[in-house]
């Protein structure tokens, strides 16, 4: 998404809510937090604000523009939130660093999609959750069932989804950990 764009990013999405994000990521008071490409910001500080005290949301964009969240959180008391820049397909992050992370509407822009998951599983502690969000009228959308596969070979296993076909949130574990489905 351009820097132009992000006033996009603000349009009302859905199930895309803050408060359906928090239904199926299930972050609590504590826990490390990853979103890859936090936008506005519209996720980043209603789940900081979940995680305080203790707990810290990671944003990580390849736009260093959209990491302009820190200045909105800051504004509103939200210090739990780390920013830094790159690129998804080589997390700056140690092996099973993260509770969960999370994307909405990310995944598709991504060059290589399968090193970026790859890397999301390695920043995942063995119990984690990563949920995807994609909703149809985003140019990048990826189709649930190619979503399903994409991940599977990523070594994670599909857990649950909010949504339907067009919009939708999934959850997904590490393969072979505890809680996971198939």
């Amino acid at each position: 998404m351009p820097h132009l764009l992000r006033w996009t990013l603000a349009v009302p999405r859905g199930n895309h809510s803050p408060a359906h994000l928090q239904r199926i990521l299930e972050p609590q008071r504590g826990e490390s937090i990853l979103e890859i490409g936090p936008g506005v910001g519209i996720h980043a500080i209603p789940v900081a604000s979940w995680l305080a005290p203790h707990g810290t949301l990671d944003v990580f964009d390849v736009q260093q523009e959209m990491l302009d969240v820190m200045a909105r959180a800051r504004a509103q008391g939200i210090t739990n939130i780390r920013a830094k820049q790159g690129d998804a397909r080589e997390l700056p992050y140690r092996n099973g660093t993260f509770d969960g992370a999370y994307l909405v509407g990310v995944l598709g822009e991504i060059p290589d999609e399968h090193t970026a998951l790859r890397e999301l599983r390695r920043v995942l502690k063995p119990n984690g959750r990563l949920v995807i969000g994609e909703v149809f009228f985003d140019p990048d959308f990826v189709r649930f069932s190619s979503l399903k596969a994409r991940v599977q070979q990523a070594s994670f296993a599909f857990e649950r989804r909010l949504g339907g076909s067009f919009s939708y949130l999934a959850r997904f574990r590490p393969a072979g950990s505890q809680g996971s489905g198939t």
